[in-house]
């Protein structure tokens, strides 16, 4: 049987509940070996974190550390330039072989912008591409990106039978939860709790994380 992995990577800034279910629930349903989560460095498409990227991965790791089925991926913070997916998934392609069944999981808000990514062609030439609906984003209906649905999207089972070159769409939802929302209501001295785990929530509120300078 074919091994599965999946990345999630993000900003995670900070990482909540969202982040956290939807990665578990892929983990359950696509029934994968791995489910790693990995933190962007220098988040190409937006404005640098304001926190370190060193804060986020310590966020992520107090998050997942009574979950052992998620697991944290830092290999994005080791290399010293912007955090570009098509690079991440070269250098796991290597590590992992060419058998193993590689994905990269985002939301449908990211899969609506994917064709500004750098190299996003490329992307399937490595994993397959699990995207999951968020509530606000519907499915490419037209342009570049409907093309590459219609082109590659397939059945989940394309998991176990290849290592790459599938878009799947799991009926699975994210929770509406926002990582923007969080840091405003933190920002306005109120709080998040419930939004994101006690521990993440205790690192935040005792470094004074996401607070007006």
């Amino acid at each position: 049987m074919r091994t599965k992995i999946a990345i999630f990577g993000g900003t995670f800034d900070p990482i909540h509940n969202g982040h956290l279910r939807l990665a578990l629930e892929l983990k359950q349903h696509l029934r994968l070996d791995e489910m790693r989560l990995m933190p962007s460095h220098r988040p190409p498409h937006r404005d640098a974190p304001s926190v370190s990227s060193e804060q986020r991965v310590e966020l992520v790791r107090a998050a997942i550390a009574e979950c052992p089925a998620l697991q944290l991926d830092e290999r994005e913070l080791k290399r010293e330039k912007a955090s570009y997916t098509i690079d991440s998934l070269i250098s796991l392609r290597a590590e992992l072989g060419e058998e193993v069944s590689l994905a990269w999981a985002m939301g449908m808000d990211a899969f609506a912008g994917l064709n500004t990514w750098h190299r996003w062609r490329e992307l399937l030439d490595y994993a397959h591409l699990v995207v999951v609906g968020r509530p606000g984003f519907e499915v490419p209906a037209a342009g570049e990106l409907a093309e590459l649905l219609r082109a590659k999207q397939g059945p989940e089972r394309l998991l176990e039978e290849q290592s790459r070159g599938a878009i799947v769409l799991p009926s699975l939802s994210l929770l509406d939860i926002s990582a923007t929302s969080i840091r405003a209501q933190i920002a306005r001295g109120e709080s998040p709790q419930f939004l994101l785990p006690d521990s993440v929530w205790q690192k935040i509120a005792t470094q004074g994380l996401y607070r007006p300078h």
